[in-house]
């Protein structure tokens, strides 16, 4: 059996409860069966980090973006963002996205729109698909994917919590939907709905770690290894095995990002 995290942060996480050696973050995901990790930029500066982490560890993958809500000088341009895409072990562009949770003036969302135009625009030239990530946005969203045809570079909604609507209008643009931890939450119920609803072809899943750790483990850190609860959790949802979520979300990575696993 083989699990993919398709969505993590290693750079974030507190190595203190990992003998402070990131080497053990890894040697813990491969007892839970993980192999291979998307370790997902949002900030400019910390882009040279992981092309490091990358190039030292054979199953990391990394992306290039910059999240909707850093604030910057200077916002990264799409022939920015293409030419930073060109490490060989950069797979993706983002996140990136819209979230309005915190941003409610009118200019701080416009710029939001434009930052998010730059990177669809970075991965129908490169290639690469689209890691999205949205809260409180959903309609503008899936409304700026569709006016820059950002099926033409596909991708993943990451750390999905909207409704059944979106997750459609997504779809139908080629997207990919993936589950985190969230999906464990008892309150989770229209997600616990949809998770049963998607087709076995579109989904991934993911922990995000350091964030929203999986039930048992809600409010500790998260880290690789626990994506295998968010997997079995999904399984039970639908009624058949681990192994069967793990292909399946495994294949689905594959051909998504091209990694050959």
């Amino acid at each position: 059996m083989k699990l993919v995290d398709s969505h993590c942060h290693l750079n974030t996480l507190d190595l203190t409860q990992f003998n402070n050696t990131f080497d053990e973050v890894l040697a813990q995901a491969k007892a839970a069966s993980v192999a291979h990790c998307l370790t997902v930029c949002v900030e400019l500066e910390e882009y040279d980090d992981l092309c490091r982490m990358a190039d030292t560890y054979d199953n990391i993958s990394i992306s290039i973006g910059l999240h909707p809500n850093s604030v910057v000088k200077n916002e990264p341009s799409s022939a920015y963002l293409i030419e930073k895409a060109k490490h060989p072990k950069c797979i993706a562009i983002g996140e990136t996205g819209l979230d309005y949770y915190r941003v409610e003036e009118a200019a701080s969302q416009t710029q939001q729109r434009q930052r998010f135009i730059n990177h669809i625009e970075a991965a129908i030239t490169t290639k690469k698909p689209l890691i999205i990530h949205t809260r409180q946005a959903a309609k503008d969203t899936i409304a700026v994917m569709k006016d820059h045809q950002a099926e033409l570079a596909c991708g993943v909604m990451h750390c999905f919590s909207e409704d059944w609507d979106i997750a459609t209008a997504a779809m139908d643009l080629g997207f990919y939907i993936s589950l985190s931890g969230i999906v464990t939450f008892k309150n989770a119920t229209m997600l616990q709905d949809i998770a049963k609803r998607l087709p076995i072809d579109r989904i991934l899943i993911e922990t995000d770690a350091p964030y929203l750790a999986p039930m048992p483990f809600r409010g500790k850190q998260n880290h690789p290894a626990l994506v295998a609860h968010t997997a079995k959790y999904i399984a039970d949802l639908r009624n058949v095995s681990i192994e069967t979520i793990a292909d399946a979300t495994t294949q689905n990575f594959s051909k998504l990002f091209g990694v050959v696993l």
